[in-house]
């Protein structure tokens, strides 16, 4: 038997699979971002790359809603859906955050997209719980990971960039596939 307050989360849950393709075209939005700034770092300088993340991170949002129409969704969750609180709050905690991974840039410029690694793979473990999907448990400790083992190596920034680029894709491709054999369609 199932309670009340699990039904309206897993209810609100498959709204936001609807609505969002389980998050997968933001994913990859960001993914593109992320090769972008990579791009940057080893053509123009590790400074405007770091300008390019943050400035292009403020176009995922709505790249995405575009892409999420071009599949048929609609990009935006029902009105009065409990888990759309908690998807704005951590956008809130992402810009924040990004002011401290700006902050270690300002001491240790190789550490900016390491630290950005941290503050996207912290995020993502929030949308375990906007999604339902365990995957992005792994998909945030993967970023994570990444993102210490960056610092660890010494990492030149545009290593960062890439490899946040090709986490990020990977876990975008893997959500796709989740999403459809869970049965998570346009309606």
């Amino acid at each position: 038997m199932t309670s009340p307050s699990s039904t309206t989360i897993a209810e609100a849950q498959r709204d936001m699979h609807r609505a969002y393709f389980s998050g997968a075209p933001g994913m990859l939005t960001s993914a593109a971002v992320w090769f972008t700034a990579g791009l940057v770092a080893l053509l123009v300088s590790s400074e405007r790359a770091l300008w390019t993340l943050l400035i292009g991170a403020a176009f995922i949002h709505p790249v995405s809603v575009l892409v999420l129409k071009l599949l048929g969704r609609s990009g935006q969750h029902a009105k009065g859906n409990a888990l759309g609180s908690l998807a704005f709050a951590t956008t809130v905690w992402l810009i924040l955050s990004c002011v401290i991974a700006y902050g270690v840039s300002l001491y240790r410029m190789e550490w900016f997209f390491p630290a950005m690694l941290l503050v996207i793979g912290g995020r993502y473990l929030t949308f375990a719980t906007l999604f339902g999907m365990q995957v992005y448990w792994v998909c945030g400790l993967a970023l994570a990971l990444a993102g210490y083992v960056l610092i660890l190596l010494h990492a030149a920034p545009a290593a960062g960039a890439f490899t946040g680029a090709a986490v990020e894709a990977s876990f975008a491709v893997a959500i796709f596939i989740l999403s459809r054999r869970q049965g998570v369609r346009a309606l």
